[in-house]
């Protein structure tokens, strides 16, 4: 249940960093309809080990981008 769950959000994920560039983790959980921050780190774990993101902490927050 996971790991298919884990997989749309991914998808969710790839498409608004896709279309918006960079965001932060506030605006990803919102452009994902995530339903809450563990959904939405579950996604971006999938991607993390992919190696397909890159993340930095911002203030209180992260701001994730696609690598180029």
């Amino acid at each position: 249940m996971y790991e298919e769950k884990a997989g749309e959000l991914a998808g969710k994920i790839w498409e608004a960093l896709n279309e918006g560039g960079k965001l932060t983790g506030k605006e990803l959980k919102k452009a994902t309809k995530a339903r809450s921050e563990k959904d939405l780190y579950l996604g971006l774990g999938w991607l993390l080990r992919e190696g397909k993101l890159d993340i930095v902490e911002v203030e209180k927050d992260i701001e994730v981008a696609l690598k180029a």
